[in-house]
This record gives structure tokens, C-alpha cells and sequence, in this order.
């Protein structure tokens, strides 16, 4: 029990009001510092007069440990909050590993008179703050709230705040109103939003609180809720409690100039004016804060003009020279804060600026084209952040100019993102359609942009285009006229361009190598073809075995004289035969057109082996490069052969070509799992059993699924065997009640599917179940025999192993002790027969369960009103 001696002192200041009332308002903000530990930072704001000080905070930490931060600075508000003043506090926790953690603060107790806030002086203050903790997602630091949670408003005008929250790693942050906290981070009950004449809310992007308009003077607290987003999972919140003070005054509030958002390259200087103006004259002073004033390198400038400064008028100029550090996917959101001077009550007006830092565009690639291929080559980025590169590539120029607040190539453009490069000095990229060959026929147009640490993007570089280089001799034709173990391939290309003048007359040779495979390496064999004339453009390939692995043989051609190359041999065109590559699955062949050409094929026609005449007869035509058969029989052969036509252009001149694929055959076989099953569940505490549930995405896979097999594990550890399976050989009956009366509902379930061909799925995700938790302790009691409430006992105990009870009276004496779940304390002082008296008390509960990790012990502290006599007409706090 490490907190009683707080929790009596807690009680003597319970006892003492005088001595609480000076917490106003406040944050908790965390630093990660490694992979599971966080440097916590808790700022309060408390009044001066008070007589309460803290030197230190216990933090609650969501994982079952208490420990005490100390108080670092202390700021003063002044001048326009005399008596106010800024604590902050700090500590380091190391997380036992990944989970969602809820850190609490809490601390007796809030100012008196707090409008919206029930007997705000017995209320106690807490603030919380949600961080989740996961490997996957990298580091993570909670946003910091750079406008201070204390203001002041006037009674029938417009009140406008903001927290100015800056995210140091760029994550993007939402805002909304939610309930101010009491004990435990617990909602304060019957607590309510200040009235407004008109509306009272929050701008969910801009974080702008705007209450139209006050209609009481007085104290109100109001709770912002700052969650923190990453690729659009929510990865924390700050839940901060802050103060306004409503006043009666005839004075205005200034007035801020429109402002514009600005959108610019990294190294750009932003430079602009900000005026205020006061309908009543009163001098202003300006303040600025946001990301641009809290970055470490290059921090943005405000300064006033004091010159131009008049009665009424004031002006400032926002200066921030950006670099590439500070490149990043979110803005950088500024807010200019103008206070007037005014006697009566100093009002303020707010405006925000939205700054967005876009990396420069990487210098434009040089690009080598070669028949089927493109080599591009670029400057490495200058800026050492930078961890990469993207590539983007279409089919025709549309010589795209990108808007100053576009980042990347927008898909709008037709570009599509074809590599990413991981690392900032790798500048050299081969596109060869990802192993397929690019095909010939087409401009080949590229843009590049450079990677951010967070994922952000850059300016993409200037559009370049090329044409893929047409080898000399250019292939036209590889077709297979006879398959067989000794078959024959049909080689055909175009008369070489550009040997005209060559002052021989041949003969020449035509060397052909051959390769088995396509886009692969292997044993090559060469063969010689002499030609008295260069439009000697055929070879036929004889006793090539084309009905064995690997099927298809790929094949170049270079032009030979007197034993030297008259081709560049480092350009040389490859083309293959092709071949169907057949996939065999429940009653359906897929079809993969598998081939390296330098041609450009538009369509196919399918040819399958009738098995009673064995010819091949056409059952379908196709402009894709896949083609599936269906409606067949498992277990059953099928072959099948394919003829392409196809065509290329070179130097102007069309030539189109058929070509016929090798035979290839399959069995098509049911070896494809059912869908993953979807799988929920909860617990119904109080009748002992987990009810579970499972669903698939679509109705369509119930037809594939004979049953179902689910496994049971005691704890979520990966490598934990399973303590108990079941079986369902209904396929539709998906929802199980698993009845566990034994000790705790606590464990795990995954569910596989399987089909009739015993092919499993991949398993459910794990789902956990750890809801049974709920050991509420009552606020009141009366042991006074009359049968109502006559002694103390939780709501609820299931599943509850032991506790460590103890009740203290406001001195800190402990009357009362128990390891019974049940408790059943009936008011007596313990070891005697005696009453205690009528009034508060404090318990702290160590409550200890079986949980998913093993036993598990979290505490429970608060207060007990204890009745007797007539005073038995009570409720118990639900």
C-alpha cells in the first residue's frame, strides 16, 4: 500500500477545504524516450492565495503502478493573471511492453465556484492522457499544447481559444469538447457545458474553441479532448482541463486582420504581416505560437513593429526561413494571440495560420532506353533527410505542373507508382515491367519524387520520356509449328537497318543463341546461320525438345562479318516462344500468358484438347494477358495451346505476326482455402460464459465450408498451446457459448474453416477476451440493523482471487481490513463491537485478478459515506 500516506493527507484536506481550492486547470504530455520508456511531463495551473502546494504528483500509470513525479519550473502568470501560476512536474516509466496505457493525475481539489461543476470545491481535479504503445507503428511523442488553459472571457461576445497543439512527429491531431474528470479520471457527474446565447463548440481540424456568447459571469471548466492519428489510426489522446473566467465589461475585444495559409518548397522564407486593430484604442500586445516556433533548427521569428504601434493599432511581421527538416506530411499551424490593455478586462482576439512544407523536386532522371528496358538515373536529394525515392511511369507525356500544394504525383495524372527506392544515395533504377519486359510501341514517361522520414512526399522532378530502342536485328516472330521432344521454332526478324553502304557483299552470319526458359539464366547454345543476303531472316530451330520443363526457349539474334559484330551486342533483342502457364484450382484452369517479346500482343485465342478426337478446338478469345476456363472436372486432365497475334513498328514500317504457344497441361483440383473466418465475441460476466461469433466478409464462402474447428488458449501469448479445441460440422452455425465456471472467463479463441477437401484457412484473427473486470465498490452505506444497506459489500465479485482492503477515518487511522472479495464490513472498528461514527472515509482496494498475463492486481481508492439512525434514505452510486 504505497499511497496511504498520501491518501491521509488527501483526507486531512478533504476535511480542510480551505486548503484544496487551488487547481485550475492542466495537461499530461509524454516524450517517448526508447522503445517502452517515456519521459511524462504534467502542467498545472493553480491559484497563489491557495495555502495547497504541491511539491510533487503521484501519476497513475494504466499499468497497475503508481509513482511520484516532481516539480520541475515554476511559471507566473503575470501580468494579466496575478495570482496564477504554472507547474510543471516530471518523471520517467518504463511500460512492462505494448498495450494502450490511460495515465492519470489527480489531485484534491478543484477552486469553489466553478458554475458548470456540481460542489466544485469537493470535486476532486484530474487530468488524463491515453498513449498506446506499439512497435509497429515507431516512435511516438503526444502532441504539446503550446497556449496556456487559462483565459478570460466577456459576458455576450464571441470567446475564442486555442491550444496551438504541435505534434513533433508529424502525426495529424482532431479536437473535440468532452467531460471534465474527477476521481480515477472518472467522468464528473451531472456535469454540464457553460450556457451559450448562440453555440459553444470546438473546429475538429483547427482546434478553435468559439463560445457564442456567454450569458453568465462566473468560473467554468471545459474539457478538450486532443486525439493523435497515424495513417488514420488513432494512437493517443490528451485529455486537458482548462479554465475560463466570464466577466461583465463594456470593453471590445480586438480584432485580427484575415490572414492566408501558405503552402511552400522547403528553404523558402515566409515572411508576412499581422495587424490587429481596437475599436476602443486600448494598446495591444501580440503573441505567437505554433510547430514553427517549437521545431529544433531554424525556429520561426515574430517581431513587433514598435514604430508603427498606436493607440488601437498594432502590427507584427512572422518571419521562418524552412529548411528540409522541417518537410512533413501535416501543416504547421500558427496562432496569433492579440490582448488589448484595456482596464476594466483584457480581451482577446485569435487568428491561425496553416503552413505547409513541401519537399523540392529531385533533379529530372536521365533515362537509357534499350529494347525492352528503361535505366534511369538521377542526383542523389541534397537534404540528408530524405530515406528514398518513389518512381512514377505512364504511357504518353501530359506535361503535368503540379499545384504549390500538391505533394507526389496525384493518381489524376495517369502516372502510376511503379518502385520505391529505400535508400536516399541509391539513384540508379532498371524498369523492366517488374521482370515481364517493357513493351515496345509506346513513350515510356517518368516523374521521381524524394521520401520523408514520415512517409511525406516531395515536388515530383520534371516529366522525362522516351522510346525503347529497337535492337538491330529486330525480332519479329517465335512461334512453335511442332511440339514435340524434337520440335521445331519458328525465328523470324527484320532486315537490319542502316548496313546499306557496307562495302562487303557477304556472306555474312546470323549467330542465334538460344537460352531455355524465359527471363531466365541458363546453359546457352549458339548456332550459326550464314546468309549470302541480309534478307536471309529465318531460322527454324529443329529437334528442340518443346514439350518438357522449361517449355519455352528464348532466343537472340546478332549480325556477324568475318568473325565481328555489325550490331551493338550489348542491345540485342531477346524473344521467346510462350507457353500457357496453367494453374489447376476447384473445377477451373487460370491461364498466365508467359512470354518475352519485344512485339507488342493485342489478343489470343484459346485452344483446348478435345479428349475424344485429341485435336485442339478454339473455346474462347481474349484481349488479357489472363484467361480462366471453367465448369471442369477435379482430377481430370486438360491441355491446351494458345495462338497470339501481335505487331511492332520500326522506322515506320508495320509488321504484325502470329505466333503459337507450346502445349501445356493441367489438373484442376480443389487446393484453395475458405475465407478467413471473422470472429467476435464478449463476455457475459454475470452467467459465467463467452458468447462467441463468426462471419465472412461475404456470403459467398459459406458454400465452400464443410466446418469449423476453434481453439481455446488461457493466455494471448503467441507461443501458448491451446487448452481446448471444438469442432461445428455446420457450416452455418456460427455462434458458440463457451460456459466457464471455474475460475475465469479470461482467454483466447481463434477459428480455422475447412472445406471438403480438408483444405484449412488461415486462422481468425486472435481474439481476447479479458472483460470481466468489474469489481464496483459502493460510496454509501448504513449499518444501523434495519435491513436496508446494513453492510458493506462490492456490486459485484466474479472472478476476483483476493483484495487488500483497508478503510482509514479522516485522520488516517485505519478502522477496518480485509483479503475477503466480499468484504462484508458491517461499520465496526476492527477486533471490537464498536459502531464507527457517522461521516466520510477513505478506502484504498487492492484488487487482485486472473487476467490474461496471470494474476493481476490494480487499485481502487475512494470515499465512503457512512450513515445511521434515520439517516438511512440513501442511494448507492451506481
Amino acid at each position: 500500500m504505497k499511497k496511504a500516506l498520501f491518501i491521509i493527507f488527501t483526507l486531512f484536506i478533504v476535511s480542510q477545504q480551505l486548503y484544496g481550492t487551488h487547481n485550475r486547470a492542466g495537461e499530461i504530455t509524454l516524450r517517448q524516450l526508447d522503445e517502452f520508456t517515456y519521459e511524462i511531463t504534467i502542467t498545472t495551473f493553480t491559484y497563489t492565495l491557495s495555502q495547497a502546494d504541491r511539491s510533487s504528483l503521484e501519476v497513475q500509470w494504466g499499468d497497475n503502478t503508481v509513482s511520484s513525479a516532481q516539480r520541475t519550473q515554476i511559471d507566473r502568470l503575470q501580468p494579466k493573471y496575478t495570482f496564477y501560476q504554472k507547474n510543471s512536474y516530471v518523471a520517467t516509466h518504463t511500460f512492462p511492453g505494448p498495450g494502450t496505457y490511460e495515465i492519470v493525475v489527480q489531485d484534491p481539489n478543484r477552486n469553489l465556484g466553478v458554475k458548470n461543476i456540481p460542489n466544485s470545491v469537493n470535486v476532486v481535479f484530474s487530468i488524463k492522457t491515453t498513449i498506446t504503445i506499439n512497435p509497429s507503428i515507431g516512435q511516438n511523442s503526444t502532441p504539446i499544447l503550446l497556449n496556456n488553459p487559462i483565459d478570460k472571457a466577456a459576458l455576450n461576445q464571441t470567446f475564442i481559444h486555442n491550444p496551438a497543439a504541435y505534434d513533433p512527429d508529424g502525426d495529424s491531431i482532431s479536437y473535440k469538447l468532452t467531460v471534465c474528470t474527477e476521481e480515477d479520471g472518472k467522468p464528473i457527474e451531472d456535469y454540464e457545458l457553460p450556457e451559450a446565447s448562440d453555440t459553444l463548440y470546438i473546429d475538429p481540424v483547427t482546434g478553435d474553441l468559439v463560445w457564442k456568447n456567454p450569458v453568465e459571469t462566473g468560473i467554468y471548466n471545459i474539457a478538450i479532448d486532443v486525439e493523435e492519428w497515424r495513417e488514420g489510426v488513432k494512437i493517443g489522446n490528451i485529455v486537458r482541463d482548462m479554465q475560463i473566467e466570464v466577466y461583465e465589461t463594456t470593453n471590445q475585444k480586438p480584432e485580427i486582420d484575415s490572414l492566408i495559409d501558405y503552402c511552400v518548397e522547403a528553404g523558402t522564407e515566409v515572411e508576412f504581416e499581422v495587424v490587429a486593430k481596437d475599436v476602443n484604442f486600448d494598446s495591444i500586445e501580440f503573441e505567437a505560437n505554433g510547430g514553427p516556433f517549437a521545431v529544433d533548427n531554424s525556429k520561426a521569428q515574430f517581431s513587433i513593429d514598435n514604430s508603427s504601434v498606436t493607440p488601437g493599432y498594432s502590427k507584427g511581421t512572422f518571419n521562418w526561413k524552412t529548411t528540409c527538416e522541417h518537410v512533413r506530411n501535416q501543416d504547421y499551424t500558427v496562432v496569433f494571440k492579440a490582448l488589448d490593455n484595456n482596464p476594466d478586462l483584457r480581451l482577446v482576439d485569435l487568428s491561425n495560420v496553416n503552413i505547409k512544407v513541401i519537399g523540392s523536386a529531385p533533379d529530372m532522371p536521365e533515362l537509357s532506353p534499350a529494347s525492352n528496358s528503361v535505366t534511369l538515373i538521377w542526383n542523389a536529394d541534397p537534404c540528408t533527410e530524405v530515406t528514398g525515392y518513389k518512381i512514377y511511369r505512364k504511357t504518353s507525356p501530359i506535361g503535368y505542373v503540379p499545384d504549390s500544394c500538391v505533394a507526389g504525383v496525384p493518381s489524376s495524372t495517369g502516372y502510376n507508382l511503379i518502385a520505391n527506392i529505400p535508400e536516399r544515395n541509391n539513384t540508379l533504377f532498371v524498369d523492366d515491367g517488374n521482370g515481364n519486359g517493357l513493351e515496345q510501341g509506346a513513350e515510356y514517361c517518368y516523374m521521381i519524387t524524394s521520401i520523408y522520414p514520415d512517409g511525406s512526399e516531395s515536388y515530383p522532378s520534371e516529366e522525362t520520356c522516351t522510346e525503347l530502342i529497337a535492337g538491330m536485328p529486330a525480332l519479329l516472330k517465335a512461334s512453335v509449328t511442332e511440339d514435340d521432344v524434337s520440335g521445331t521454332i519458328d525465328l523470324r526478324w527484320a532486315r537490319p537497318a542502316g548496313l546499306d553502304t557496307l562495302p562487303v557483299t557477304g556472306p555474312f552470319e546470323y549467330r542465334i543463341t538460344r537460352v531455355p526458359g524465359v527471363f531466365e539464366d541458363g546453359p546457352e547454345e549458339q548456332f550459326i546461320k550464314t546468309a549470302n543476303s541480309l534478307d536471309d531472316t529465318v531460322f527454324i530451330d529443329q529437334d528442340v525438345n518443346t514439350v518438357d520443363p522449361p517449355l519455352a526457349h528464348s532466343y537472340t539474334v546478332a549480325l556477324y562479318y568475318e568473325n565481328q559484330p555489325l550490331s551493338d551486342t550489348s542491345k540485342l533483342e531477346t524473344a521467346s516462344s510462350f507457353y500457357p502457364d496453367l494453374t489447376g484450382n476447384d473445377n477451373r484452369i487460370t491461364m498466365n500468358m508467359r512470354k518475352d517479346v519485344p512485339w507488342i500482343n493485342y489478343d489470343y485465342t484459346i485452344y483446348r484438347q478435345n479428349q475424344a478426337t485429341g485435336d485442339f478446338d478454339s473455346i474462347a478469345f481474349t484481349t488479357n494477358e489472363t484467361y480462366t476456363d471453367t465448369d471442369l472436372k477435379n482430377g481430370q486432365e486438360y491441355c491446351y495451346r494458345v495462338k497470339s497475334t501481335g505487331w511492332r513498328s520500326i522506322e515506320g514500317k508495320l509488321y504484325e505476326n502470329t505466333n503459337m504457344s507450346h502445349i501445356n497441361c493441367a489438373i484442376p483440383e480443389d487446393n484453395t482455402p475458405p475465407c478467413t473466418p471473422l470472429l467476435t465475441g464478449e463476455s457475459v460476466c454475470d452467467e459465467f460464459f463467452n458468447k462467441l461469433h463468426w462471419n465472412f466478409h461475404s456470403d459467398t464462402c459459406f458454400s465452400d465450408v464443410s466446418e469449423y474447428k476453434m481453439y481455446y488458449y488461457e493466455t494471448d501469448s503467441e507461443d501458448a498451446p491451446p487448452a481446448d479445441s471444438f469442432f461445428f460440422d455446420n457450416p452455418y452455425d456460427t455462434s458458440y457459448i463457451d460456459i466457464r465456471t471455474e475460475e475465469s472467463l479470461t482467454g483466447c479463441y481463434q477459428i480455422f474453416a475447412i472445406d471438403s477437401f480438408q483444405n484449412v484457412s488461415k486462422p481468425s484473427v486472435k481474439l481476447c477476451l479479458d472483460e470481466c473486470s468489474n469489481y464496483i465498490l459502493p460510496n454509501v452505506f448504513s449499518p444501523n440493523n434495519d435491513g436496508k444497506n446494513d453492510v458493506f459489500i462490492p456490486q459485484r465479485t466474479a472472478y476476483v482471487e483476493k483484495v487488500d482492503f483497508q478503510v482509514f477515518n479522516r485522520w488516517g487511522m485505519l478502522v477496518y481490513q480485509t483479503d475477503n472479495p466480499d468484504i462484508y464490513w458491517d461499520g465496526k472498528i476492527m477486533n471490537t463491537d464498536e459502531l464507527v461514527s457517522p461521516g466520510v472515509y477513505y478506502y484504498i482496494c487492492e484488487v487482485f485478478e486472473p487476467r490474461l498475463g496471470g494474476i493481476e492486481s490494480y487499485t481502487l481508492t475512494g470515499f465512503i459515506y457512512v450513515y445511521s439512525g434515520n439517516e438511512n434514505n440513501v442511494t448507492i452510486e451506481k
